[in-house]
């Protein structure tokens, strides 16, 4: 039984009572403490996660800005450029394109700064037009426009662009000469024995003359002049704005190659085997040069030299004043390619299935390039590009200086047509009837 009557008294605490008390570990907070550190380390890898994904998002968006800025940039500098080359081609066909590109028939043009050795492999075909013959003319490209004679009598004005037909003029037989555009005027000549010049835009007739027999030479456009061969026999120089014939010479046999034009004399060659040098004012003979076969084969004229091929196989080069021969170059088969000059390099074809490419100055063979058939197409030069169709239905672009195979496209026929370049677009017609368009 409890004594209820006896009091009590706690006793006061010692004080290594009260040091074990304050040693002893406060157990009532720390699971509290243990969940917020938990916590914090568990937010800092999710905040360093969400800083590494904004500073990847920041990274991209200014590798995309950056990118469409490059972009942008480069294709300003390229429309610039183009600008810039189409503005110089403009300015420097002013006078006129025609066969061979100008009037001394270098097969050369100087303007074209689009397509290069780096870029020319990309080419593809833009567009094509379909005619009812042959296209074995060479086109003319002068303010957006390209001009092109068929074998189905028509001569044909095409947007340089879109490849569509502005105009066409039926001229009664078949065309096969290169036109020449000068002056708002394009001139050309039929199998019906006549030569027409035509209004470049409209493509209206403002005269026509007989020659006296079917063209199949070109003709070249100098001071207001016409020169041009025909198969009856006789280069005529016709005034460009009349029709009228100032003179005329005879070689008696057909004249095929076009004339070439420099320095006040007119050079071409003949089916007698024969090159001819003539006084451009009056038709005098100057000089006559024999080679061993007819000549379909039209001169260039280059640095007081006259380069021409010939059927027996060989290239001339010869004295622009005297007519001495400097040097010959045989190739395998007969020359009906037109050589091409540029940077002190002779560019032929030959029926031996390849171009050859000879110094300008001596006649040594720097590089042969092979097609798969024979080459009646003329070089053109551009940019250093040299740029001929073959007989194996392709049209080639090779290195001016190497002669490797650039690019090559296989077409529908035979290409006889030499090519045009102008500002970044390759063009050339073919024996399957079509006028192509590469860019």
């Amino acid at each position: 039984m409890a004594d209820r009557g006896r009091i009590i008294v706690p006793m006061a605490k010692t004080s290594q009572q009260k040091t074990s008390a304050k040693n002893r570990p406060r157990t009532t907070r720390r699971p509290q403490q243990t969940k917020r550190a938990m916590r914090r380390k568990a937010t800092r890898p999710r905040n360093n996660i969400i800083l590494i994904g904004i500073v990847g998002v920041i990274v991209i968006a200014a590798a995309v800005i950056a990118y469409i800025l490059y972009n942008n940039h480069l294709a300003a500098v390229n429309a610039a450029n183009a600008q810039a080359a189409a503005h110089a081609y403009a300015a420097g066909t002013s006078a006129g394109v025609m066969f061979g590109f100008n009037p001394q028939h270098t097969g050369f043009n100087p303007y074209e700064r689009v397509l290069n050795t780096s870029d020319v492999a990309q080419l593809q075909q833009d567009w094509s037009i379909t005619t009812g013959g042959e296209i074995n003319t060479s086109p003319a490209v002068i303010n957006g426009v390209v001009y092109t004679g068929s074998g189905n009598h028509k001569l044909y004005a095409v947007d340089a662009a879109s490849g569509k037909i502005r105009w066409t003029i039926t001229l009664g037989n078949v065309i096969s000469c290169s036109p020449a555009v000068a002056n708002g005027i394009v001139y050309a000549g039929s199998y019906n024995d006549k030569f027409y010049a035509l209004d470049a835009a409209t493509g209206q007739t403002r005269w026509s003359v007989s020659i006296g027999g079917s063209s199949s030479s070109s003709p070249v456009v100098v001071n207001g002049v016409v020169y041009v061969g025909s198969l009856a026999g006789n280069l005529y120089a016709l005034d460009a704005a009349t029709g009228k014939i100032r003179w005329t010479f005879s070689t008696g046999v057909p004249i095929n190659s076009s004339p070439a034009v420099a320095n006040g004399m007119v050079f071409f060659g003949s089916n007698d085997s024969k090159i001819y040098a003539l006084d451009a004012n009056s038709g005098k003979s100057l000089w006559t040069v024999a080679t061993g076969s007819p000549i379909n084969s039209s001169p260039a004229f280059s640095n007081g030299k006259v380069y021409i091929g010939s059927g027996d196989q060989k290239l001339y080069a010869l004295d622009a004043p005297t007519g001495n021969i400097l040097w010959t170059v045989k190739t395998g088969d007969a020359i009906e390619s037109s050589p091409a000059v540029a940077n002190g390099v002779v560019y032929v074809g030959s029926d031996d299935h390849k171009l050859y490419a000879i110094d300008a100055n001596t006649g040594t063979i720097h590089w042969t390039a092979t097609t798969g058939d024979k080459i009646q197409s003329s070089p053109l030069v551009a940019d250093g590009i040299v740029y001929i169709g073959s007989d194996d239905d392709k049209i080639y672009a090779f290195d001016a200086g190497s002669g490797n195979n650039l690019w090559n496209s296989t077409l529908g026929n035979a290409i006889v047509s030499s090519p045009a370049v102008a500002n970044g677009v390759v063009y050339v017609g073919s024996d399957d009837g079509k006028l192509y368009a590469f860019h």
